[in-house]
């Protein structure tokens, strides 16, 4: 490159990182955009004051567990049925206006599944679980047997009057703790389209009318055919509202639930049933309140960390490698405004976890500089001129810098792919560090090289 190229990308440097640093911390060209603007009497706007998105850790808010209840659904669908739990759930917070909500979903064992629920925000535990309870599970079961109803009746008979420990010891006991009438279908509220409140024409009495998706109506259809003459029954929740008897097939998706429902009770149900009802049904196994003063002190001290972190890293890179040191240190000024700027940019929810990636990632951003400052001194003793040393080094440098950044991406990847929020956010955070500490290393140092390191310096070897 030539030098006034080089000149041209130093100022387009200089620019990107004082709009990146007011993008991070704008209080300070806003303080000053007050002055003026009373001063001189015009109108300079100010650079928009965005927060920093917090997560639970360090907001504070509601931590919540639940187990899903599997055991009528195939074990070929488990994935997608937890998916769809998952969708509707996320649905159902964003309705309450929760900024942020994590909901994800984990396999606690073979067969068991549990949902994670993090709302940040919300310090009431019991208002959490409410807002996520009051989303009703929809079921359609079919008319069991003569056959199979009189077996579950008479083991009900049999384990009638007995403690638990008595009932245990009973073969098939749990044939007795089954409905003895109807049996569950694969018709659920995962496949329900739209509900809305109607009036029966007779009687003028609230019913909701139901409309299922295209994979629901044929479910639905070929159910009405399999049990015409027979009563169709409508849970919600696990308890019966209504079993009406099939007359004929039903094509088109479209079914009605009754039941003694107040006008206002029906307009809740049909609200609830489109914010999503569970595919499956789920219960609270654990619920944990995180307060904002713990997040605070956490922050302060990450903080804290962080600065720390920083100056140390400034301080050796200075010592061992002095002027090239201190223009990788102003490097690495520019690499964290530009990181921060990204974090409200994108934007990224920031937990301890990521923050801790964030700190890490400063210290692996000068990773680069080592390798290129250390191949520079030998390209120096070799008799090079600095350009030629600078150049060289750079270049020669870059296979290793490749590698070994491309390995820990690789990492990132595998961690933010597999594992649980709080160590995404550190994959997450920490890959974007690793992408602009290359960034960072590869073109603004060498820039900052170019710019200030003049051949004059090659008489004072000290500083080089």
């Amino acid at each position: 490159m030539n030098k006034k190229t080089i000149n041209w990308i130093f100022i387009g440097i200089i620019i990107l990182t004082l709009l990146s640093f007011n993008i991070a911390e704008p209080k300070y060209f806003n303080l000053a955009v007050d002055f003026i603007n009373k001063t001189i009497a015009i109108k300079i706007p100010h650079f928009p004051n965005k927060p920093f998105k917090l997560g639970l850790d360090l907001q504070g808010g509601t931590h919540l567990v639940y187990e899903a209840d599997l055991s009528s659904i195939k074990q070929e669908d488990f994935s997608s049925s937890m998916q769809g739990l998952r969708n509707i759930i996320e649905r159902r917070v964003n309705l309450f206006g929760v900024a942020e909500p994590v909901v994800q979903t984990e396999q606690a064992g073979s067969g068991h599944y549990r949902l994670i629920v993090e709302l940040a925000g919300i310090k009431d535990p019991q208002e959490a679980i409410k807002m996520i309870g009051q989303t009703p599970y929809l079921e359609f079961k079919e008319r069991k047997s003569d056959e199979e109803t009189q077996k579950i009746l008479d083991k009900q008979k049999e384990i009638s009057g007995k403690n638990m420990d008595e009932i245990i010891e009973i073969p098939d006991y749990q044939l007795g703790l089954e409905d003895p009438y109807f049996k569950s279908t694969i018709l659920t509220g995962k496949y329900l389209k739209n509900s809305e409140v109607n009036f029966e024409p007779n009687t003028n009495t609230p019913i909701i009318s139901l409309q299922f998706n295209d994979e629901g109506a044929k479910i639905f259809e070929e159910l009405t055919k399999n049990n015409v003459g027979k009563p169709l029954a409508i849970y919600i929740d696990n308890v019966l509202l209504s079993a009406p008897t099939v007359q004929q097939e039903i094509s088109g998706g479209k079914a009605q639930i009754s039941g003694d429902f107040t006008v206002k009770s029906a307009q809740d149900l049909a609200r609830n049933l489109n914010a999503g009802a569970l595919p499956v049904p789920i219960k609270l196994i654990s619920q944990q309140s995180v307060g904002p003063t713990l997040g605070a002190v956490s922050l302060n001290q990450s903080l804290l960390a962080g600065i720390f972190g920083f100056l140390a890293v400034v301080l050796f890179m200075i010592v061992i490698y002095r002027l090239p040191g201190l223009l990788a240190s102003v490097a690495l000024v520019v690499y964290v405004s530009l990181v921060l700027a990204l974090f409200k940019l994108i934007p990224i929810t920031l937990t301890l976890a990521g923050i801790g990636g964030f700190i890490l990632s400063i210290g692996m951003a000068v990773d680069a500089n080592i390798l290129i400052f250390a191949r520079m001194k030998e390209e120096i003793k070799e008799g090079k001129s600095l350009f030629a040393a600078i150049d060289a080094g750079f270049k020669r440098a870059w296979p290793s810098i490749r590698d070994s950044n491309l390995n820990s991406l690789i990492v990132c990847a595998i961690l933010f792919s597999f594992a649980t929020s709080f160590i995404k956010g550190f994959a997450l955070t920490l890959s974007l560090g690793i992408l602009m500490s290359m960034f960072s290393a590869i073109f603004i140092t060498r820039i900052l090289l170019f710019v200030f390191m003049r051949p004059k310096l090659e008489k004072f070897k000290w500083l080089l």
